[in-house]
Protein backbone atom coordinates (compact mmCIF):
# COMPACT_ATOMS: atom_id res chain seq x y z
CA UNK A 1 0.00 0.00 0.00
CA UNK A 2 1.22 3.83 -1.07
CA UNK A 3 0.30 5.61 2.16
CA UNK A 4 0.81 7.32 4.52
CA UNK A 5 -0.05 6.83 7.96
CA UNK A 6 1.37 3.59 8.08
CA UNK A 7 4.62 2.26 10.88
CA UNK A 8 6.78 -0.74 11.80
CA UNK A 9 8.69 -1.55 15.00
CA UNK A 10 11.36 -3.68 15.39
CA UNK A 11 12.33 -4.93 18.79
CA UNK A 12 14.79 -7.12 20.36
CA UNK A 13 14.58 -8.85 23.99
CA UNK A 14 17.92 -8.38 26.19
CA UNK A 15 18.91 -7.58 29.75
CA UNK A 16 20.25 -4.01 30.40
CA UNK A 17 23.56 -3.55 32.12
CA UNK A 18 23.41 -1.53 35.02
CA UNK A 19 26.63 0.83 35.98
CA UNK A 20 28.46 0.76 38.86
CA UNK A 21 30.86 3.35 40.24
CA UNK A 22 34.31 2.15 40.96
CA UNK A 23 34.93 2.30 44.79
CA UNK A 24 38.93 2.92 46.11
CA UNK A 25 40.94 0.89 48.45
CA UNK A 26 43.15 -2.25 49.00
CA UNK A 27 44.50 -4.46 46.29
CA UNK A 28 41.91 -6.80 45.21
CA UNK A 29 42.90 -9.70 47.54
CA UNK A 30 42.20 -7.28 50.22
CA UNK A 31 39.51 -9.46 52.72
CA UNK A 32 39.10 -6.21 54.40
CA UNK A 33 38.36 -4.55 51.05
CA UNK A 34 34.67 -3.34 50.28
CA UNK A 35 33.26 -4.67 47.24
CA UNK A 36 31.01 -1.87 44.89
CA UNK A 37 27.75 -1.48 45.87
CA UNK A 38 24.44 -0.73 43.89
CA UNK A 39 22.96 2.97 45.12
CA UNK A 40 20.67 5.67 43.67
CA UNK A 41 23.87 7.78 42.79
CA UNK A 42 25.84 4.81 41.22
CA UNK A 43 23.48 3.21 39.03
CA UNK A 44 22.07 4.74 35.63
CA UNK A 45 19.45 4.87 33.59
CA UNK A 46 18.27 1.21 31.73
CA UNK A 47 18.23 2.15 28.12
CA UNK A 48 14.97 1.03 26.26
CA UNK A 49 15.76 0.96 22.45
CA UNK A 50 12.67 1.55 20.17
CA UNK A 51 13.42 -0.17 16.52
CA UNK A 52 12.00 2.40 13.91
CA UNK A 53 11.38 0.07 10.84
CA UNK A 54 10.30 2.62 8.51
CA UNK A 55 10.80 4.11 5.07
CA UNK A 56 13.01 7.17 4.49
CA UNK A 57 13.52 6.86 1.01
CA UNK A 58 11.02 4.87 -0.64
CA UNK A 59 7.82 6.05 -2.38
CA UNK A 60 5.86 6.42 1.04
CA UNK A 61 8.87 8.32 2.31
CA UNK A 62 7.25 11.86 2.17
CA UNK A 63 4.37 10.64 4.21
CA UNK A 64 6.03 8.71 7.06
CA UNK A 65 9.15 11.06 7.84
CA UNK A 66 6.65 13.11 9.34
CA UNK A 67 5.89 10.13 11.35
CA UNK A 68 9.17 9.62 12.17
CA UNK A 69 9.64 13.05 12.97
CA UNK A 70 6.32 12.35 15.96
CA UNK A 71 8.16 9.45 16.86
CA UNK A 72 11.20 11.13 17.81
CA UNK A 73 9.33 14.24 19.36
CA UNK A 74 7.34 11.53 21.67
CA UNK A 75 10.53 9.79 23.07
CA UNK A 76 12.25 13.12 23.55
CA UNK A 77 9.28 14.71 25.81
CA UNK A 78 9.15 11.43 27.82
CA UNK A 79 12.93 11.14 28.48
CA UNK A 80 13.04 15.06 29.28
CA UNK A 81 9.70 14.71 31.67
CA UNK A 82 11.35 11.75 32.97
CA UNK A 83 7.86 10.10 32.23
CA UNK A 84 9.63 6.71 32.39
CA UNK A 85 11.82 6.70 36.06
CA UNK A 86 14.76 4.57 35.75
CA UNK A 87 14.82 4.52 32.06
CA UNK A 88 16.74 6.34 28.93
CA UNK A 89 13.95 5.93 25.71
CA UNK A 90 16.28 5.40 22.21
CA UNK A 91 15.39 4.95 18.81
CA UNK A 92 17.31 2.75 16.39
CA UNK A 93 16.16 3.43 12.54
CA UNK A 94 16.45 1.18 9.67
CA UNK A 95 14.92 2.44 6.20
CA UNK A 96 12.74 -0.82 4.66
CA UNK A 97 12.65 1.88 1.27
CA UNK A 98 8.61 0.10 1.09
CA UNK A 99 10.38 -2.92 -0.23
CA UNK A 100 9.30 -6.32 0.90
CA UNK A 101 13.29 -7.74 0.09
CA UNK A 102 13.89 -5.15 3.28
CA UNK A 103 11.45 -6.49 5.17
CA UNK A 104 13.62 -9.70 7.14
CA UNK A 105 16.78 -7.85 7.09
CA UNK A 106 15.25 -4.58 8.47
CA UNK A 107 14.40 -7.10 11.64
CA UNK A 108 17.63 -8.96 11.76
CA UNK A 109 19.72 -5.25 11.42
CA UNK A 110 17.59 -3.55 14.10
CA UNK A 111 18.24 -6.84 16.49
CA UNK A 112 21.87 -6.98 15.95
CA UNK A 113 21.64 -3.11 16.87
CA UNK A 114 19.98 -3.95 20.38
CA UNK A 115 16.13 -2.92 19.77
CA UNK A 116 14.01 -4.25 22.36
CA UNK A 117 10.79 -3.40 20.46
CA UNK A 118 9.92 -2.85 16.93
CA UNK A 119 7.54 0.33 15.91
CA UNK A 120 6.55 0.35 12.17
CA UNK A 121 4.18 2.69 9.93
CA UNK A 122 4.47 0.16 7.23
CA UNK A 123 1.91 -2.37 7.04
CA UNK A 124 3.16 -4.33 3.76
CA UNK A 125 6.09 -5.13 6.45
CA UNK A 126 3.66 -6.42 9.43
CA UNK A 127 2.42 -9.17 6.91
CA UNK A 128 5.74 -10.40 6.37
CA UNK A 129 7.32 -10.47 9.81
CA UNK A 130 4.18 -11.56 11.79
CA UNK A 131 5.14 -15.42 12.00
CA UNK A 132 8.56 -14.53 12.77
CA UNK A 133 8.55 -12.10 15.91
CA UNK A 134 5.52 -14.38 16.83
CA UNK A 135 8.17 -17.54 16.24
CA UNK A 136 10.65 -15.20 18.42
CA UNK A 137 8.29 -14.04 21.07
CA UNK A 138 9.59 -10.78 20.01
CA UNK A 139 7.31 -7.60 20.37
CA UNK A 140 6.30 -5.83 16.93
CA UNK A 141 4.10 -2.66 17.25
CA UNK A 142 2.28 -1.46 14.22
CA UNK A 143 0.76 1.77 13.10
CA UNK A 144 -1.96 -0.99 10.84
CA UNK A 145 -1.91 -4.28 10.19
CA UNK A 146 -3.54 -5.29 6.73
CA UNK A 147 -4.23 -8.77 7.47
CA UNK A 148 -7.05 -11.17 8.71
CA UNK A 149 -7.57 -10.00 12.04
CA UNK A 150 -8.18 -13.55 13.57
CA UNK A 151 -4.49 -14.00 11.99
CA UNK A 152 -3.41 -11.93 14.94
CA UNK A 153 -4.98 -12.98 17.88
CA UNK A 154 -2.61 -13.99 20.71
CA UNK A 155 0.53 -13.05 19.12
CA UNK A 156 2.97 -10.73 19.16
CA UNK A 157 1.85 -8.38 16.57
CA UNK A 158 0.09 -5.13 18.30
CA UNK A 159 -1.47 -3.08 15.99
CA UNK A 160 -2.44 0.40 17.91
CA UNK A 161 -4.31 2.11 14.71
CA UNK A 162 -7.01 2.01 12.35
CA UNK A 163 -8.52 -1.27 11.46
CA UNK A 164 -9.72 -1.17 7.74
CA UNK A 165 -12.29 -3.89 7.92
CA UNK A 166 -14.22 -2.29 10.97
CA UNK A 167 -13.37 0.89 9.26
CA UNK A 168 -15.65 0.68 6.88
CA UNK A 169 -18.24 -1.29 8.41
CA UNK A 170 -18.79 1.84 10.70
CA UNK A 171 -17.89 4.69 8.26
CA UNK A 172 -20.85 2.64 5.69
CA UNK A 173 -23.31 2.27 8.82
CA UNK A 174 -22.49 6.21 9.94
CA UNK A 175 -23.52 7.11 6.15
CA UNK A 176 -26.57 5.61 5.65
CA UNK A 177 -27.93 6.71 8.76
CA UNK A 178 -26.58 10.38 8.79
CA UNK A 179 -25.43 11.77 5.60
CA UNK A 180 -27.80 14.52 4.16
CA UNK A 181 -26.82 13.44 0.61
CA UNK A 182 -27.65 9.95 1.05
CA UNK A 183 -30.09 9.14 -1.87
CA UNK A 184 -33.19 8.43 -1.19
CA UNK A 185 -35.35 6.00 -2.08
CA UNK A 186 -32.88 3.71 -3.64
CA UNK A 187 -29.59 1.84 -2.47
CA UNK A 188 -26.38 4.39 -3.00
CA UNK A 189 -24.00 2.86 -5.52
CA UNK A 190 -20.83 2.55 -4.37
CA UNK A 191 -17.27 2.07 -5.98
CA UNK A 192 -13.43 2.26 -5.39
CA UNK A 193 -10.01 3.61 -7.04
CA UNK A 194 -6.83 2.73 -5.47
CA UNK A 195 -3.05 1.17 -5.64
CA UNK A 196 -2.76 -2.44 -5.41
CA UNK A 197 -2.57 -2.97 -1.82
CA UNK A 198 -3.62 -5.12 1.25
CA UNK A 199 -5.24 -1.97 2.97
CA UNK A 200 -7.36 -1.41 -0.13
CA UNK A 201 -8.08 -4.89 -0.72
CA UNK A 202 -10.03 -5.21 2.69
CA UNK A 203 -11.57 -2.12 2.23
CA UNK A 204 -13.32 -3.49 -0.93
CA UNK A 205 -14.55 -6.86 0.65
CA UNK A 206 -15.68 -5.06 3.70
CA UNK A 207 -17.83 -2.75 1.42
CA UNK A 208 -18.93 -5.33 -0.26
CA UNK A 209 -20.06 -7.89 2.52
CA UNK A 210 -22.05 -4.48 4.10
CA UNK A 211 -23.66 -3.87 0.69
CA UNK A 212 -24.54 -7.65 0.70
CA UNK A 213 -25.91 -7.52 3.89
CA UNK A 214 -27.98 -4.44 3.14
CA UNK A 215 -29.14 -3.99 -0.16
CA UNK A 216 -31.37 -1.82 0.68
CA UNK A 217 -28.76 0.82 1.48
CA UNK A 218 -25.87 -0.04 -0.85
CA UNK A 219 -25.20 -1.34 -3.95
CA UNK A 220 -21.73 -2.24 -4.43
CA UNK A 221 -20.10 -1.22 -8.19
CA UNK A 222 -16.43 -1.75 -8.76
CA UNK A 223 -13.56 -1.69 -6.78
CA UNK A 224 -10.32 -0.93 -8.87
CA UNK A 225 -6.95 -2.04 -7.90
CA UNK A 226 -3.94 -0.52 -9.85
CA UNK A 227 -0.26 -1.03 -10.69
CA UNK A 228 1.36 2.18 -9.33
CA UNK A 229 0.16 4.95 -11.78
CA UNK A 230 -0.89 8.61 -11.60
CA UNK A 231 -3.63 7.65 -15.16
CA UNK A 232 -7.10 6.56 -14.05
CA UNK A 233 -8.48 7.09 -17.47
CA UNK A 234 -10.43 3.28 -17.29
CA UNK A 235 -11.56 3.96 -13.19
CA UNK A 236 -13.13 7.30 -13.99
CA UNK A 237 -15.30 5.82 -16.57
CA UNK A 238 -16.41 3.05 -14.60
CA UNK A 239 -17.38 4.55 -11.53
CA UNK A 240 -18.91 7.70 -12.79
CA UNK A 241 -22.34 6.81 -12.01
CA UNK A 242 -21.20 6.47 -8.15
CA UNK A 243 -22.65 8.24 -5.17
CA UNK A 244 -19.32 7.13 -2.98
CA UNK A 245 -15.96 6.63 -3.84
CA UNK A 246 -13.41 5.01 -1.92
CA UNK A 247 -10.48 6.80 -3.59
CA UNK A 248 -6.76 6.39 -3.27
CA UNK A 249 -4.19 7.78 -1.61
CA UNK A 250 -2.70 10.41 -2.29
CA UNK A 251 -5.86 11.45 -4.48
CA UNK A 252 -5.06 14.51 -6.06
CA UNK A 253 -4.74 12.87 -9.52
CA UNK A 254 -7.72 10.82 -9.11
CA UNK A 255 -9.75 13.47 -7.97
CA UNK A 256 -9.05 15.93 -10.85
CA UNK A 257 -9.50 13.52 -13.37
CA UNK A 258 -12.77 12.42 -11.92
CA UNK A 259 -14.34 16.14 -11.56
CA UNK A 260 -12.49 16.83 -14.68
CA UNK A 261 -14.74 14.25 -16.10
CA UNK A 262 -18.02 16.08 -14.83
CA UNK A 263 -18.71 13.40 -12.16
CA UNK A 264 -20.09 13.79 -9.05
CA UNK A 265 -19.51 10.88 -6.45
CA UNK A 266 -18.62 12.14 -2.85
CA UNK A 267 -15.11 10.86 -1.91
CA UNK A 268 -15.10 8.63 1.05
CA UNK A 269 -11.50 7.29 3.09
CA UNK A 270 -9.28 7.29 6.17
CA UNK A 271 -6.09 8.57 7.66
CA UNK A 272 -4.88 6.84 5.08
CA UNK A 273 -5.95 9.34 2.06
CA UNK A 274 -6.01 12.36 5.24
CA UNK A 275 -2.25 11.71 5.40
CA UNK A 276 -1.61 13.04 2.32
CA UNK A 277 -3.77 16.07 2.09
CA UNK A 278 -0.63 18.39 1.40
CA UNK A 279 -0.69 17.06 -2.15
CA UNK A 280 -4.73 18.86 -2.44
CA UNK A 281 -3.32 21.76 -0.96
CA UNK A 282 -0.19 21.75 -3.07
CA UNK A 283 -2.16 21.43 -6.16
CA UNK A 284 -5.26 24.07 -5.38
CA UNK A 285 -7.78 20.77 -5.01
CA UNK A 286 -10.28 21.78 -2.41
CA UNK A 287 -13.21 22.37 -4.36
CA UNK A 288 -12.88 18.79 -6.14
CA UNK A 289 -12.72 17.46 -2.65
CA UNK A 290 -15.19 19.23 -0.69
CA UNK A 291 -17.31 17.53 1.15
CA UNK A 292 -15.53 13.95 1.31
CA UNK A 293 -16.44 12.37 4.45
CA UNK A 294 -13.29 10.46 6.09
CA UNK A 295 -13.00 8.16 9.22
CA UNK A 296 -10.32 8.31 11.76
CA UNK A 297 -9.03 7.25 14.98
CA UNK A 298 -7.89 10.69 16.57
CA UNK A 299 -8.58 14.07 17.15
CA UNK A 300 -8.05 16.88 14.27
CA UNK A 301 -5.25 19.58 15.22
CA UNK A 302 -8.41 22.11 15.33
CA UNK A 303 -10.11 20.48 18.45
CA UNK A 304 -8.69 20.75 22.15
CA UNK A 305 -7.81 17.14 24.47
CA UNK A 306 -5.25 15.93 25.95
CA UNK A 307 -3.05 14.03 23.45
CA UNK A 308 -4.23 16.72 20.18
CA UNK A 309 -2.87 19.61 22.70
CA UNK A 310 0.36 17.57 23.71
CA UNK A 311 0.69 16.89 19.73
CA UNK A 312 0.29 20.74 19.03
CA UNK A 313 2.67 21.79 21.77
CA UNK A 314 5.20 19.13 20.95
CA UNK A 315 4.95 20.72 17.24
CA UNK A 316 5.18 23.99 17.67
CA UNK A 317 8.02 23.59 20.80
CA UNK A 318 10.11 21.20 18.30
CA UNK A 319 9.47 23.11 15.03
CA UNK A 320 8.19 26.08 15.30
CA UNK A 321 9.27 27.34 11.60
CA UNK A 322 7.59 24.19 9.86
CA UNK A 323 4.38 23.38 12.42
CA UNK A 324 1.77 24.92 10.16
CA UNK A 325 3.26 23.43 6.79
CA UNK A 326 3.05 19.67 8.99
CA UNK A 327 -0.57 20.29 9.81
CA UNK A 328 -1.20 21.44 5.80
CA UNK A 329 0.74 17.85 4.93
CA UNK A 330 -1.99 15.85 6.55
CA UNK A 331 -2.33 13.69 9.71
CA UNK A 332 1.18 11.91 9.64
CA UNK A 333 2.34 13.93 12.85
CA UNK A 334 -0.96 12.48 14.86
CA UNK A 335 0.91 9.03 14.68
CA UNK A 336 2.03 10.53 18.23
CA UNK A 337 -1.33 9.12 19.51
CA UNK A 338 -0.53 5.70 18.67
CA UNK A 339 3.40 6.42 19.62
CA UNK A 340 2.00 7.74 23.17
CA UNK A 341 -0.08 4.21 23.76
CA UNK A 342 3.27 2.83 22.54
CA UNK A 343 5.46 4.41 25.38
CA UNK A 344 2.63 4.00 28.10
CA UNK A 345 2.90 0.67 27.69
CA UNK A 346 6.69 0.54 27.92
CA UNK A 347 5.98 2.39 31.11
CA UNK A 348 3.48 -0.02 32.84
CA UNK A 349 5.60 -3.11 32.30
CA UNK A 350 8.76 -0.87 33.81
CA UNK A 351 6.39 0.29 36.79
CA UNK A 352 5.36 -3.62 37.14
CA UNK A 353 9.05 -5.49 36.57
CA UNK A 354 10.90 -2.54 37.24
CA UNK A 355 13.91 -1.35 35.02
CA UNK A 356 16.40 -3.65 35.41
CA UNK A 357 13.93 -6.62 34.72
CA UNK A 358 12.29 -5.48 31.07
CA UNK A 359 12.26 -7.63 28.54
CA UNK A 360 9.58 -8.66 25.77
CA UNK A 361 7.48 -11.15 27.58
CA UNK A 362 7.53 -8.02 30.55
CA UNK A 363 6.02 -5.70 27.47
CA UNK A 364 3.53 -8.56 26.24
CA UNK A 365 2.46 -9.09 29.77
CA UNK A 366 1.95 -4.86 29.80
CA UNK A 367 -0.04 -4.61 26.39
CA UNK A 368 -2.52 -7.55 26.85
CA UNK A 369 -3.46 -5.92 29.72
CA UNK A 370 -3.54 -2.14 28.37
CA UNK A 371 -6.29 0.26 28.17
CA UNK A 372 -6.46 3.58 26.93
CA UNK A 373 -9.44 6.53 27.87
CA UNK A 374 -9.42 9.23 25.68
CA UNK A 375 -11.25 12.71 26.85
CA UNK A 376 -13.28 10.95 29.09
CA UNK A 377 -14.18 7.42 26.83
CA UNK A 378 -13.12 4.93 29.06
CA UNK A 379 -11.52 1.84 26.71
CA UNK A 380 -10.94 4.25 23.82
CA UNK A 381 -8.35 1.62 22.74
CA UNK A 382 -7.52 -1.75 24.17
CA UNK A 383 -5.97 -4.93 23.91
CA UNK A 384 -6.16 -8.47 25.66
CA UNK A 385 -5.24 -11.91 25.93
CA UNK A 386 -6.55 -12.38 22.45
CA UNK A 387 -7.43 -8.87 21.11
CA UNK A 388 -4.67 -7.14 18.98
CA UNK A 389 -6.00 -4.06 17.23
CA UNK A 390 -6.63 -0.98 20.01
CA UNK A 391 -8.97 1.09 18.34
CA UNK A 392 -12.70 0.82 19.69
CA UNK A 393 -14.18 4.22 18.63
CA UNK A 394 -13.76 6.53 15.59
CA UNK A 395 -14.58 9.94 14.39
CA UNK A 396 -16.23 11.21 11.19
CA UNK A 397 -14.71 14.54 9.86
CA UNK A 398 -15.80 16.08 6.51
CA UNK A 399 -13.73 18.81 3.93
CA UNK A 400 -14.26 22.23 4.23
CA UNK A 401 -13.03 23.55 1.36
CA UNK A 402 -13.84 27.20 2.36
CA UNK A 403 -11.70 26.71 5.18
CA UNK A 404 -9.36 24.66 3.21
CA UNK A 405 -9.55 22.17 6.16
CA UNK A 406 -10.85 19.48 8.10
CA UNK A 407 -13.60 19.35 10.65
CA UNK A 408 -15.62 16.94 12.49
CA UNK A 409 -19.27 16.28 10.94
CA UNK A 410 -20.54 14.49 13.91
CA UNK A 411 -19.67 15.98 17.97
CA UNK A 412 -19.38 12.25 19.22
CA UNK A 413 -17.01 9.16 18.73
CA UNK A 414 -19.02 6.12 17.08
CA UNK A 415 -18.64 2.81 18.64
CA UNK A 416 -16.78 0.26 15.69
CA UNK A 417 -18.75 -1.77 13.82
CA UNK A 418 -17.49 -5.39 14.00
CA UNK A 419 -20.14 -6.62 11.59
CA UNK A 420 -21.82 -5.67 8.38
Amino acid sequence: MKIAVYVTMLAMVGPIIALFAACGGGGEDDPTQTQPQETEENVGPVTITIGNFTDKTGVASGALGVVDMALEDIVGYYNEQNLIPGVKLEIITYDGQWREAEHIPGYESLRQQGADLIWTPDPPAVETLKPIVDKDEFMLFAATANVDLKELDGGHVFSLGITPEYEAYTLLKWIAENDPDFPKGRPAKIGGAAWLDGYSKIWYEAIENYADAHPDQYEWVCGYLSEFTFVWDTEVEGLKDCDYLYVPAPMHMFARQYRDAGHTAKFIGTDVQVAFLGSIDNAGLWNEIDGSLFIRASQWFNEKGAIINLANQLLIENHPDTAEETRRVGSGYLSIQQEYMMLEIIRNAVETEGPENFDSQALYNAATSFSFSLDGIKEFATFDENKRYAQNYYGIYEIDAAQKDLFRVDPEWCDQVFSP
